[in-house]
């Protein structure tokens, strides 16, 4: 991982637009800092489009949606979006209703089986607003040690489930999205335009193993100063790191973003 301040000028000047993680990337705590806001608050400013992608349900992103700077958020690992338009919050599905419907009803049986075999495990308090994953807490609101993190993802992909764990929690879907397979679906949606074709011009900022498929793609992909701890874990590091953790990070990214030179008009605009 190389320094942020190491980011070349030239990339930073072809930048068209900002994919981000959530959860200890934009807020600290459980709750977004004033400079993440304020960070976002700029990219709009500057005609940059900002989508984030996190695991978190689609319930819990609402709120979010409504009232950050954001055009989007890719929720659930890739399979939902809400995205804001003239009339409101539109809710975009990767899946089908009887997909959808029929793929709940076998990750209810997951979720019993991983709760009856681990000790400790516990579904995430946001569950509630789930549709297409379940999400078990290790590190948000109770504490589950690696060895039981390890086996929570053993038994979801032994019943045919995608795994993977964030920076609190361990999801797990049936499909074969993901925040990659997300990014690439909501740039189509929203502008009509292929993202592995620009994606050297994209940002991605983030922070945990469930990033790593992001860290891997996107050549200006940046880890907040907090991944470190998942250094160990990762298959594909991001290629920077901010010097300070979660949302301060983020921040930092975006003022080195603005603050360069000649920077060009982005091609990238919300619909």
């Amino acid at each position: 991982m190389h320094a942020l301040d190491e980011w070349p000028e030239e990339d930073r000047r072809e930048v068209v637009g900002v994919f981000t993680d959530i959860d200890d990337t934009l807020t600290t705590e459980g709750a977004i800092t004033p400079d993440a806001l304020d960070a976002l608050e700029n990219l709009k400013q500057a005609g940059l489009p900002v989508v984030a992608v996190t695991g978190r349900p689609l319930g819990w992103s609402v709120p979010f949606a409504q009232t950050w700077p954001v055009d989007a958020i890719v929720a659930e690992n890739g399979s939902v979006a809400l995205v804001r338009g003239p009339q409101g919050l539109a809710r975009l599905y990767l899946q089908d209703a009887q997909t959808r419907a029929r793929n709940f009803a076998r990750m209810e049986q997951v979720a019993i089986r991983v709760m009856r075999e681990v000790p400790g495990a516990l579904l995430s308090q946001d569950s509630r607003g789930r549709e297409t994953d379940i999400a078990i807490d290790h590190s948000e609101f109770t504490h589950l040690p690696k060895d039981a993190i390890a086996e929570v993802v053993r038994i979801m992909e032994a019943e045919g489930m995608s795994a993977t764990v964030s920076s609190i929690h361990i999801n797990g879907w049936y499909g074969n999205h993901n925040k990659l397979v997300g990014a690439r679906w909501i740039v189509q949606a929203l502008w009509g335009r292929t993202l592995d074709a620009e994606i050297a011009h994209w940002v991605y900022v983030g922070d945990s193993t469930n990033d790593q498929l992001m860290f891997q793609a996107f050549r200006n992909s940046f880890g907040v100063a907090n991944v470190r701890r998942f250094v160990p874990e990762l298959a594909h590091l991001p290629r920077y790191v901010t010097p300070a953790e979660r949302g301060a990070g983020f921040a930092e990214v975006v003022q080195a973003l603005l603050s360069t030179p000649g920077r060009c008009h982005p091609r990238a605009s919300p619909v």
